[in-house]
């Protein structure tokens, strides 16, 4: 027996070139820009870090900016709060970055909403780097195109190349902001229902404590109608200053929490985040007060309204 090669063998490395004339084929596409995700050494920050490095205008599927501007050309680089406060450095400042045997003057042109983990991540420019190769090729569909769709189709023409390319996902900043919202709806909706349930036990107890006042008033020719409106006017005058105490202190805690959660994973808040209240939706906000109210009362004031006279009358 001879002693031949094994019957495995290393897949060979993409051509990017390949990839990009494969992508660009494709009907359906609008734009598209590689990416490689790379270990990189940044004078002034301890130990290696995590580079995004772009090849084309990626503006598409860059993060939401807390100052500055997103990259867009050589010399440039966004970076997270975490790396301005570690290295003590602020946009428009220069900091040399080392991939591989190459190396870099990059200016910091914007600060990035980073939530991604503790460890450092910065944005630059494949073109500073000569030998960098995207690893991936992220398409943006034309409109009317499925996305879905059309990534299976591009990945069925650039997987037998070796390549990697999809279309370009949300924005990572809407991540952690649509967490965020999840979490706001599901406390709001709670809240809601908790305050729905005392609306109701209150309203309950109120009008049991004055069925024999509401009997004497269908005594005297109150109609079911007007019994329920009167139940349900009691409680709409409370709902509505409830809503105009309780949306501006909502609305003053909201601005003093949100970048307290911010700082809690090392960045600060975008203005994204905290302008998203505007005097329509605050107004709306407070007469969701009054219709928290009515809907709460709606039972109780129904059964009050249906209580014969002679009834209400005998309760003491």
């Amino acid at each position: 027996m001879s002693g031949g090669t094994s019957g495995t063998s290393t897949p060979e490395r993409a051509d990017p070139a390949k990839v990009r004339a494969a992508v660009e084929s494709q009907p359906g596409s609008a734009s598209y820009y590689g990416k490689l995700r790379a270990e990189v050494v940044v004078a002034g920050a301890p130990g290696s870090v995590q580079a995004d490095l772009y090849e084309g205008d990626a503006r598409d599927g860059g993060y939401e900016l807390l100052s500055g501007h997103w990259i867009t050309g050589k010399g440039q680089v966004v970076v997270p709060t975490r790396f301005l406060e570690r290295t003590g450095t602020e946009v428009g400042d220069t900091v040399r970055v080392s991939y591989g045997k190459e190396h870099a003057g990059l200016k910091i042109v914007g600060e990035s909403f980073d939530t991604s983990g503790d460890r450092l991540r910065i944005h630059a420019d494949m073109a500073d780097f000569p030998s960098a190769e995207p690893s991936t090729f992220l398409v943006e569909v034309r409109s009317g195109v499925s996305a879905d769709d059309f990534a299976r189709r591009l990945a069925s023409v650039v997987r037998p190349l070796g390549g990697d390319a999809t279309t370009v996902p949300p924005a990572e900043r809407e991540g952690v902001i649509l967490v965020m919202s999840a979490m706001a709806v599901l406390l709001t909706l709670m809240l809601v229902a908790v305050a729905g349930l005392g609306v109701l036990n209150s309203v309950v107890l109120d009008t049991r404590e004055r069925v024999h006042d509401l009997g004497v008033c269908k005594a005297i020719g109150m109609t079911p109608r007007q019994t329920v409106s009167l139940v349900l006017a009691s409680v709409a005058v409370i709902g509505g200053l409830g809503g105009l105490t309780g949306v501006p202190a909502g609305y003053v805690l909201h601005r003093l929490v949100m970048p307290v959660m911010t700082r809690a994973v090392g960045t600060a808040v975008p203005p994204s985040v905290l302008d998203v209240y505007g005097p329509a939706r605050l107004l709306l906000l407070g007469l969701g007060g009054v219709v928290l109210a009515v809907l709460g009362a709606l039972v109780p004031a129904g059964r009050a309204a249906g209580t014969r006279t002679a009834t209400a009358l005998r309760t003491e």
